[in-house]
């Protein structure tokens, strides 16, 4: 290749295909590039949303690429041309940057958009989301939840609505195995007769969002060491068992909420031994199930399962066995006046 520097790409463009914040960004060679047979072209791709710390970097010989982004902020992407070969001599050359941009445009009033969004995945099975009204969203307005993720064609729109007050405020979805572990895209926007109203996008993976079912089959013995040894199941459904780690509690109390709780964690383990001091009546175990770093960057707890038990006090005991040496000592006597009785008539 003559010259110590390269053209750029042409026509970077970044495209919207209506799939809820995934875009494409796209160009073409440089012209003087397209007889070239000697040498290697790459291209180096940077692109981020406003208020990133950090560009993406990509290094592909492709013309096209896929990400999702947050599609209330302004996207901006960048590429240059990198040729390695016998054209340069086997050393690298760099064109300059060619820039794009790309923002959706706005409507409606901020104060429109929904609040509080929040998204369960509950047992790994279905996925629940719900909002609050935006502020300043009329009383005729109404919500609508659509999604969208690779495999699927367009975007689809939530068919089992929340509708507590007769308005949408939550979506529930079912059947999302194949969706795991890939960017899971959402808009929330809506309609209204009087205004517009502003839509709101997240994207987020559901395995992060699981709330497993509690642990079953929860199961309490006192050893002949005074040991309270704890046993449980996982919870049975859509949760992987090797993705579960476990919280496990004991208290000395009858489990009321100012109780002090001893708390230990497991991995996988579905069982754990309690030195028992027998300071007290009742005690009781509780335990409680989430996703682990092996299946997942974060989640939520499960609900507590909890099993309450009887225990002996020490000093319980000692009373026990000097009562029965009492009666015992009593019954004795008791047999010798009888006795001596029938011997005097």
């Amino acid at each position: 290749y003559k010259g110590s520097c390269v053209e750029p790409p042409r026509n970077l463009q970044i495209i919207d295909p209506g799939l809820l914040g995934h875009l494409y960004i796209e160009w073409q060679p440089p012209p003087s590039l397209l007889t070239l047979d000697q040498c290697t072209v790459k291209y180096k791709l940077k692109y981020r949303s406003t208020g990133d710390a950090d560009w993406k970097v990509v290094f592909t010989k492709k013309l096209k690429y896929g990400d999702g982004f947050d599609l209330s902020k302004r996207t901006e992407a960048k590429v240059q041309t990198l040729l390695e070969g016998r054209c340069t001599n086997e050393s690298e050359v760099k064109s300059g940057w060619t820039h794009a941009t790309f923002q959706v445009p706005s409507q409606g009033d901020l104060e429109s958009q929904i609040q509080d969004f929040h998204c369960v995945y509950y047992n790994w099975e279905h996925l629940t989301c719900t909002w609050q009204l935006g502020r300043l969203a009329p009383p005729g307005a109404r919500y609508e939840f659509y999604y969208w993720y690779e495999g699927l064609d367009h975007a689809v729109q939530c068919d089992d609505y929340l509708q507590p007050h007769g308005r949408n405020t939550g979506c529930n979805l079912q059947n999302l195995r194949q969706a795991e572990y890939i960017d899971f895209n959402v808009c929330v926007n809506g309609s209204s007769a009087s205004t517009r109203l502003r839509p709101s996008y997240f994207t987020f993976h559901l395995q992060n969002l699981v709330k497993p079912s509690p642990p079953e089959k929860l199961s309490v013995s006192i050893s002949a060491y005074e040991e309270v040894d704890v046993e449980w199941s996982p919870p049975a459904g859509g949760t992987p068992p090797q993705c579960l780690d476990y919280e496990v509690q004991l208290t000395e109390h009858d489990g009321d909420a100012d109780a002090a709780w001893a708390s230990v964690s497991t991995q996988a383990e579905t069982a754990f031994t309690f030195s028992q001091s027998n300071r007290s009546h009742v005690s009781c175990v509780r335990v409680r199930g989430k996703t682990n770093m092996f299946c997942a960057d974060q989640g939520f707890w499960s609900e507590w399962t909890r099993e309450c038990f009887y225990v002996s006090r020490k000093d319980e005991k000692q009373l026990f066995i000097l009562i029965a040496v009492v009666l015992s000592f009593l019954a004795v006597v008791i047999i010798f006046i009888f006795a001596a009785q029938r011997k005097k008539r």
